[in-house]
C-alpha cells in the first residue's frame, strides 16, 4: 500500500475497533487522530499508552452528535496537525430493545450518534478534500443494517442510512479524486460484542457465522487500510461486508 503519509481522523478512536483503525493507520506513517467524547475521563491515560506501545497518536475532544462541537474540533485539528485527508466515520452506541419498549430519547442517542455524526463530520473535511483532489471517507456501518436484527429498529436504521449517505455522497466527489466507502462488519470481538452473554454468543450469535468465531478488529483495521490506500482510488461507494459469511449479497 502507498507510503504516502496523511493525516487521518478515526471518530470513536479509543474504543476496541477505532484503537486498532488507529493502530494500523499510524503503523502505515500516517500521522493519526482520534476523537472522544468530551465526559472521557481516561483519554489522557490512552493517548499515554498509545505512545508506551510507540503510536503517537492525537485526542481531540468531540461530541459527534454536537455540530459545534464538529466544527471547533476539526478546526482545531486543521491548525494544530493540518487539514484532514482520511476520514473514518466510526463513532457508534446501541440502545438495544424492541420498538415495542423503544422510546423517543432512545431513538434520538442511536440516530444521533450514529448517523448525524457522519453530516457533522464529514461536511467538515469533504470540500478541503475536493479542493486538493484527494481524500477517503470510511463509515463503519454493520451486518445489521444490511439484514436487520431483532431489537436494534433503531441501530439497524442508523446503519442502513450511513450507506445510503455513502452512495449519494460518493457520486458527487469521485471526478475530485475522493473516495467514500462503506464498511459492514459482523460480529467484531469487541467490548461491545463480548458484553453479550457467552451463553447468547455460544449459541445463537457465533452458529450463524460459517467461519465458527468472531472477527478480530486487526482485520477490519486492515479493510479500513486499504479503502484509505492509493490503491483504493477505484473503489467508491462501496459497502463492503466483513461478516465471517453471516450474511452474503
Amino acid at each position: 500500500m502507498s507510503a504516502t503519509k496523511r493525516v487521518a481522523l478515526v471518530t470513536g478512536g479509543m474504543g476496541g475497533l477505532g484503537e486498532a483503525i488507529c493502530i494500523k493507520l499510524a503503523m502505515l506513517g500516517h500521522t493519526v487522530v482520534s476523537t472522544y467524547s468530551p465526559g472521557n475521563a481516561k483519554a489522557q491515560e490512552w493517548q499515554a499508552g498509545m505512545r508506551v506501545q510507540g503510536y503517537d497518536i492525537k485526542a481531540y475532544p468531540c461530541d459527534v452528535t454536537d455540530w459545534n462541537s464538529c466544527v471547533a474540533c476539526v478546526a482545531k485539528v486543521a491548525a494544530e496537525v493540518g487539514p484532514v485527508d482520511v476520514l473514518v466515520n466510526n463513532a457508534g452506541i446501541t440502545r438495544d430493545m424492541t420498538f415495542k419498549k423503544m422510546d423517543r430519547v432512545n431513538w434520538d442517542a442511536v440516530i444521533h450518534t450514529n448517523l448525524d455524526s457522519c453530516f457533522n463530520m464529514t461536511k467538515q473535511v469533504a470540500d478541503g478534500m475536493v479542493d486538493r483532489n484527494w481524500g477517503r471517507i470510511i463509515n463503519i456501518s454493520s451486518v445489521n443494517g444490511q439484514k436487520g436484527a431483532f431489537g436494534q429498529t433503531n441501530y439497524s436504521a442508523a446503519k442502513a442510512g450511513m450507506h445510503g449517505f455513502t452512495k449519494a455522497l460518493s457520486l458527487e466527489v469521485a471526478r475530485k479524486g475522493v473516495t467514500v466507502n462503506t464498511i459492514s462488519p459482523g460480529y467484531i470481538g469487541t467490548q461491545m460484542v463480548m458484553a453479550i452473554p457467552k451463553e447468547v454468543l455460544d449459541s445463537k450469535i457465533i452458529p450463524q457465522i460459517p467461519m465458527g468465531r468472531l472477527g478480530k478488529p486487526e482485520e477490519v483495521a486492515g479493510l479500513v487500510a486499504y479503502l484509505s490506500s492509493e490503491e483504493a482510488a477505484f473503489v467508491t461507494g462501496a459497502n463492503i461486508a466483513i461478516n465471517g459469511g453471516q450474511h452474503m449479497q
